[in-house]
């Protein structure tokens, strides 16, 4: 009997019933014997010469086992690795584990206690005297590149690490053939990614000098690797294990401090130890994500045709490089004219040093910045031009005939049906329909405004020989004697809900049944080498491994099943689960019986070249990008004597090619939608001019909450990519990529009677507010 077709159904993942009862494990779950704990003492300034430090108290207070300093390790430890060097000319300070000579942010770690409780650790870490020496900070990220700018590496120089220009040589002269040339300026403010699951580290040293890490991350075995590396310890000695993660948005993309002092920690009191980052140390020393100023010039006739873009980006890095930090902003670069047809297009990139968090990959990581500046650019455009922001975007987006699309940063879009998605969202907003309403309400005095957002963003990262590093996947599948399947997957899912998709993709391949496949991941003693989950990469890549494993455990079975039936090999077909001689259909062996064949080697002839088992390993490294793309439309209204911005519909078509499981795709829109909310309206790190976080708690960063959302009314078309087998392009960040600009534009939309153009994110009450009553028609 056949197996019913797992791919495109509606599935509920695999994970929810450990997840949901409290079985699932995560880093603060684990406990070891004898584990210690580890305490980080923080700089409360954000930009300080350390004189000295003094531990000697600390030392002495009981229940203390370990107390150290850069001193104590600068022979034990290497660097943080900077995996990004997009400008063979950029300044590339190192960072350490623990910082020495200078502070150069707010909680940068510079010192370290090991006790045997919490409690002990916390009060030891307050006893350590360190002699700080304040000095001005660098906040500002235009100021920081002024002359004059107090630096924050002195031996460099400059606060400015790199400059990148990529683009059209011929720019001023396609802008010049233009009808007019606009000008706007747009700030994308810092965000803090705050994942549910706050950063944690267990360390168990091993026999022989090894140590065992258990950590939230989405990159298990690049860590493994750096960590081996910076501690000068054999690779195959390193296992690092990540359990449960709650949550990562790119911000548990990389190595830190803390994942270092731990292991250090661990091997030098030859004891387990365990640190658990607090909420407040989160605000201060996870990445953020981010961070830029966007200058932008348009090029558009009067009918509303976009010839050329040039754009200007200034990008905070923060203090410190982290694995992608400097690579970000050049994706904002790539993306510069989204999903248009602009045959002209310039960016200069400037990445500044500031005395703030590291920034690196946040949902999205450089494509939200391109899009926003672009979005925001096309509706203040049609503004001044009298056209209506739908009408720019279907003049100027790519048609579908002329896909796959060279656009001008030098990337190639692989397929795409913009205007079809644009048609689709207008359609379901009923969007002639709400400028009828929209005029009717303001007969009433009522504001209401509505927004568009069409995009498109690059995914599936590979291919590695374009990224300057390694960015493969492996996959292997195997088949035990009772004919159960198990998947090991190099991606490290945290939410994406891949133990599902990837049983759905392998389930469909074998002709298996669902229930009878499950998925391993996240231990790199377990599972082969892979890259990690990010950049909406991890089914594109990882789950085109696996399809490849499973052509090749069919192809096995195949050769083994002509053995067993004794028939030809060229004469095996596979069909729901089964081999069976071609013409003979009856003459069959399941996958199962072909398995226990496998696994007994009794029946299979020798000297055939065939291997006992059942299974395969691939490794999957693309030849291209996949590029999701779609438009999302927002309805407001907006209450100007308080300036509150209420959502009153959303609408979202996205396309990410072929849907293995619609209920995962829409929850990853869901979650990405209120992330793009979030900044639009809510979300903004702040930071004073001394460099102290204001925004520094819960208390102080706003975030989206339910009741200040509104239904998410989610469809999509499906454009299969031909740049992998599987035609899936990757979902996980297009909502967040979408949504602020589509928010934004329908507030200012919603003030136009007010001559307002634009306001700066978060849109919070008092902004707007503000914003209403400085403008030419305000109280």
């Amino acid at each position: 009997m056949a197996v019913s077709r797992m791919v495109g159904a509606r599935v509920r993942r695999k994970e929810d019933p450990r997840l949901i009862t409290g079985a699932g494990t995560y880093v603060d779950d684990v406990r070891r014997v004898d584990m210690a704990y580890l305490e980080l003492v923080r700089s409360p300034y954000a930009h300080a010469r350390i004189n000295s430090i003094d531990v000697s108290a600390a030392r002495e207070m009981d229940g203390v086992i370990d107390v150290f300093v850069w001193d104590d390790i600068k022979d034990d430890i290497g660097p943080i690795p900077i995996d990004a060097a997009p400008s063979p000319d950029m300044l590339k300070p190192y960072r350490q584990a623990l910082a020495s000579g200078k502070a150069r942010l707010l909680g940068d770690a510079v010192a370290a206690v090991v006790a045997e409780d919490r409690y002990v650790a916390r009060d030891a870490a307050e006893a350590v005297e360190v002699d700080y020496e304040p000095l001005d900070a660098v906040v500002d990220i235009e100021a920081a590149i002024e002359e004059g700018a107090p630096l924050i590496w002195e031996d460099l120089g400059s606060n400015m690490a790199f400059r990148l220009e990529p683009g059209s040589e011929d720019i001023d002269d396609a802008l010049a053939e233009a009808d007019n040339v606009f000008s706007f300026r747009y700030v994308n403010q810092r965000l803090i990614p705050n994942p549910m699951e706050t950063r944690g580290v267990v360390v168990e040293p091993e026999g022989g000098g090894g140590l065992t890490m258990w950590t939230s991350t989405q990159i298990p075995h690049m860590l493994k690797d750096r960590l081996a590396a910076a501690l000068s310890i054999p690779s195959n000695q390193v296992r690092v294990i990540a359990p449960e993660v709650g949550g990562g948005f790119g911000c548990k993309l990389n190595v830190y401090p803390e994942e270092y002092c731990t292991a250090l920690a661990a091997l030098r009191s030859n004891r387990p130890v365990k640190w658990i980052e607090d909420r407040s140390e989160s605000f201060l020393a996870t990445t953020h994500g981010r961070g830029q100023v966007n200058y932008i010039d348009v090029g558009v006739n009067n009918d509303g045709k976009v010839l050329a873009i040039k754009t200007k980006i200034i990008a905070d890095l923060g203090a410190y490089y982290q694995i992608l930090t400097a690579a970000v902003p050049t994706l904002s670069q790539l993306m510069m004219t989204g999903p248009y047809d602009i045959k002209a297009a310039s960016s200069e990139l400037i990445c500044v040093f500031t005395n703030k968090a590291p920034t690196d990959a946040y949902r999205g990581a450089g494509r939200p910045e391109a899009t926003y500046f672009l979005e925001r650019a096309l509706d203040q455009a049609a503004q001044k031009l009298g056209m209506d922001p739908a009408e720019i975007r279907r003049k100027n987006l790519i048609p579908a005939d002329q896909f796959p699309y060279a656009a001008p940063s030098g990337v190639e879009y692989d397929s795409g049906d913009h205007v079809t998605a644009l048609d689709k969202a207008m359609e379901a907003i009923d969007y002639e329909g709400f400028r009828r309403e929209q005029a009717a309400a303001a007969e009433e005095g009522r504001y209401l405004g509505i927004g568009l957002s069409s995009y498109t963003e690059i995914c599936g990262f590979g291919p590695s020989n374009t990224l300057g590093m390694a960015c493969w996947e492996s996959g292997t599948v195997k088949i035990d004697r009772a004919g159960k399947v198990t998947v090991l997957t190099g991606a490290s899912p945290h939410g994406q809900g891949q133990e599902t998709s990837f049983a759905q993709l392998v389930a469909d391949d074998l002709g298996v049944p669902f229930d009878d496949v499950g998925v391993l991941h996240g231990d790199t003693a377990i599972v082969p080498y892979c890259v990690g989950s990010f950049g909406s990469r991890a089914t594109v890549v990882g789950g085109t491994a696996l399809r490849m494993s499973t052509d090749k455990v069919i192809e096995k079975a195949k050769l083994e099943a002509s053995h067993l039936l004794e028939a030809a090999p060229e004469d095996m077909v596979f069909q729901n689960g089964a081999v069976h001689v071609r013409g003979a259909p009856t003459q069959r062996k399941t996958l199962a019986e072909i398995a226990e064949e496998a696994h007994e080697f009794q029946n299979i002839p020798r000297g055939v070249g065939v291997e006992p088992g059942l299974e395969a390993t691939s490794i999957y490294d693309p030849d291209a990008y996949t590029f999701p793309f779609g438009t999302h439309i927002v309805t407001v209204e907006v209450d100007v004597e308080t300036g509150k911005v209420s959502l009153t519909r959303y609408v979202a078509v996205d396309d990410c090619g072929k849907v293995i499981n619609p209920m995962l795709v829409d929850g990853q829109r869901h979650g990405g939608i209120v992330q793009g909310i979030g900044q639009a309206l809510f979300e903004g790190a702040v930071y004073d001019e001394d460099g102290q976080l204001l925004s520094g708690s819960l208390m102080d960063y706003a975030m989206p909450i339910a009741s200040e959302l509104v239904w998410m009314e989610t469809d999509r078309t499906e454009t299969p990519t031909p740049a992998n087998p599987l035609g899936i392009k990757g979902i996980g960040e297009a909502g967040t990529i979408a949504a602020a600009p589509a928010v934004v534009n329908a507030v200012v939309d919603a003030l136009g009677s007010y001559g307002i153009e634009d306001i700066d994110m978060p849109l919070s009450p008092q902004n707007v507010w503000h914003a209403i009553q400085s403008s030419a028609n305000g109280a």
